[in-house]
């Protein structure tokens, strides 16, 4: 008995400090962000993949495969990955915006560990 009360406490402990984002589809309560809230660099790759390139990664365009299974499921190819430029960083840094056609889009800060839903 004092194993499972042990492992509840564990539970609950990891939970409070694992933000919710984190734990949680974008499609649930918190995960949204308005365009005007983006950093500038997140703002200015959206224009770009709304006005269809030119792209300064070459991997900006790629199919995003969802594995961790965080955005709402789809047939594969639908999602796309691109770059969101981090300042200070050597690589692509850590941002993306991930796009699904051309109406629907999700910031990530955090390399696709949490991301909100991108609304005008």
């Amino acid at each position: 008995m004092q194993v499972v009360g042990t492992c509840l406490l564990g539970i609950l402990l990891l939970s409070a400090v694992v933000p919710a984002s984190a734990r949680s589809p974008a499609t649930r309560a918190g995960g949204v962000v308005r365009t005007a809230e983006l950093p500038r660099e997140a703002q200015e790759t959206l224009a770009l993949i709304k006005q269809g390139g030119s792209f300064p990664y070459s991997r900006d365009g790629a199919v995003f495969g969802n594995r961790e299974g965080r955005l709402p499921r789809a047939a594969r190819g639908t999602y796309r990955e691109y770059t969101v430029k981090t300042p200070g960083s050597r690589d692509r840094g850590a941002r993306r915006i991930i796009a699904a056609g051309s109406n629907q889009f999700w910031y990530s800060a955090d390399h696709y560990r949490s991301f909100r839903r991108i609304v005008e």
